[in-house]
């Protein structure tokens, strides 16, 4: 969701904070703060178009853990690294978030019975290998 105008603000007052570096000369640092939001969403819906592509949840974990080292070890904070997750939302926006990924789910479920019509398999058989994203809890 963000905060907004936050970005143009921080950037007019410390215009270094968004600059290209090369991956050869990168710049000391002694504060690195992830949010794993993002991290955790690129990581567990590699390809949402694409029914076929199976991610486990073990592979999830595998990958978003790589992705923290890779980052870990190109930046090498001194002092402090910090991972941030955020909270529960607020009601309403959980109502709008099981709007969408009701139809989300549905329209993923769709594309799931065609796959398992193509390939001869049950509904069940395909599913049993899918990560569902709209599953809150275990």
């Amino acid at each position: 969701m963000g905060v907004p105008k936050f970005y143009r603000w921080i950037s007019e007052r410390y215009p270094n904070i968004s600059r290209v570096i090369n991956d050869n000369q990168i710049p000391d640092f002694d504060n690195f703060y992830l949010d794993m939001n993002g991290i955790i969403h690129a990581c567990s819906h590699v390809n949402d178009d694409n029914c076929e592509t199976n991610v486990t949840e073990e592979e999830i974990f595998r990958n978003i853990f790589h992705y923290i080292d890779f980052l870990f070890r190109m930046i090498k904070p001194k002092k402090v690294f910090f991972l941030a997750v955020d909270g529960v939302a607020p009601r309403a926006k959980m109502n709008q978030q099981r709007a969408r990924r009701f139809r989300a789910g549905r329209d993923r479920s769709k594309k799931l019975k065609t796959l398992a019509e193509k390939t001869g398999q049950t509904l069940k058989e395909i599913m049993a290998h899918h990560f569902d994203t709209n599953a809150i809890t275990p």
